[in-house]
C-alpha cells in the first residue's frame, strides 16, 4: 500500500497508485517502460484486465503512451503533471476529511506536526 492507493478504491485504483508512486519517486522516468500488464499483474497478483484498466487510466490522461509491440512508456512532463493533480485530488478530497478527523478528535495541530517531525 502506496500513500497514494487507499484500501476501500478499487483495486485497479490501487494498482494506479502503485505506478502513480513510482513515477512520483522516479522509479519511472520520462521514457521509460513500464513493466508488462502481465508482468506488472505477476508481481501485485492481479487480474491482468484489472492492470491493463489501471494502464489504460494512465494513457488517458496523457501520462504514458503505447508504443504498438514494444510497450508502454512514460512520457516527458509526466511526474510533474502527475503531481498537480494529485496535490490536487488531496486537496479536494483527502484534506477535509483529515481536518474533519484532526478536530473532531480534538488533537493538537503542532503535536501531529511534530510527531511527524520525530
Amino acid at each position: 500500500m502506496t500513500a497514494l492507493s487507499n484500501e476501500d478504491s478499487p483495486v485497479y485504483l490501487r494498482l494506479r497508485g502503485e505506478i502513480a508512486t513510482g513515477i512520483l519517486r522516479g522509479a519511472y522516468r520520462a521514457g521509460d517502460q513500464l513493466p508488462s500488464v502481465r508482468a506488472f499483474a505477476a508481481e501485485h497478483g492481479a487480474n491482468p484486465l484489472t492492470v491493463a484498466k489501471a494502464y489504460q487510466s494512465f494513457q488517458d490522461d496523457g501520462y504514458v503512451e503505447v508504443r504498438r509491440g514494444v510497450g508502454m512508456f512514460v512520457l516527458p512532463g509526466a511526474a510533474e503533471k502527475l503531481l498537480d493533480a494529485e496535490r490536487e485530488t488531496f486537496h479536494r478530497l483527502h484534506w477535509p476529511r483529515i481536518v474533519e478527523a484532526v478536530n473532531l478528535l480534538g488533537l493538537n495541530w503542532d503535536e501531529l506536526l511534530e510527531r511527524e517531525r520525530a
